[in-house]
This record gives C-alpha cells, structure tokens and sequence, in this order.
C-alpha cells in the first residue's frame, strides 16, 4: 500500500498533507508516528476528567497535528472541544455532550490507527 492509498482508506486529506509535508517520505514519517505520540490518548485522559485546562490545550494539540497530517475529520472534531474549552468562550455542551463526541474521536482514532499500522506492516 502507498501512503496515497493509506490516505483514501482513511478518508485523509492527501493534498492537504503534502501542501504541508511537501514530499511522501516526510508523510510517511509522520503518519507512522501518529499511532505512538500519545497526543490522542491524552484528549481522551483529559476528557475523563472533564479539566477545562487539559481539554483545551489536548484539543488544541490534536487539532494541530491532524491539520497538519490531512487527517481532517480527527481535525475537525477536535477543533469542536478545543473552542469548547477555549477560555473565556461559555460553554455550550453538557459534560455528557463532551464525552459523546470524545467518544467519536477514539472511534476515529482507532479506525485511523488501525490502517496505520497496517500500513505500516507493509
């Protein structure tokens, strides 16, 4: 599998990466490391604990790193909880509302991550 295979199969944005990345090599890096830089894992800790602090500055972190891997529905939905808990913005979704759409990024995520490794097994 090419890495422009893995970004149909993933619904990624391949022309958004390579804007940003310029060349396959560096996508090919990055992609892999996605599954191990633990920046997912960290939202959905913070989420567990519902901190406004940790919630913003997680999303915030995943929005950054899935914008810029063209992976734009991880984007997306982090964006949402990142201006969620962006201070001095009012909160407009119960605790419950968060959890649900933290819920829908692991599903994400594991989907992702899954064809990564894959992908990565060669």
């Amino acid at each position: 599998m090419t890495v422009q295979e893995l970004y149909q199969s993933i619904g990624g944005d391949y022309e958004q990466v390579i804007r940003v990345l310029r060349m396959d090599k560096l996508v090919d890096k990055h992609i892999r490391k996605l599954t191990s830089n633990g920046v997912i894992e960290s939202l959905l800790a913070a989420g567990q604990e519902m901190d406004p602090t940790a919630l913003f500055e997680t999303s915030h972190a995943v929005k950054g790193v899935c914008a810029n891997l063209g992976l734009t529905e991880l984007a997306a939905a982090a964006s949402e909880i990142s201006e969620e808990f962006r201070p001095g913005n009012p909160r407009r979704l119960s605790d419950a509302e968060v959890a649900e759409r933290l819920d829908r990024i692991g599903d994400i995520y594991r989907k992702t991550a899954e064809k990564v490794r894959q992908y990565a097994e060669g």
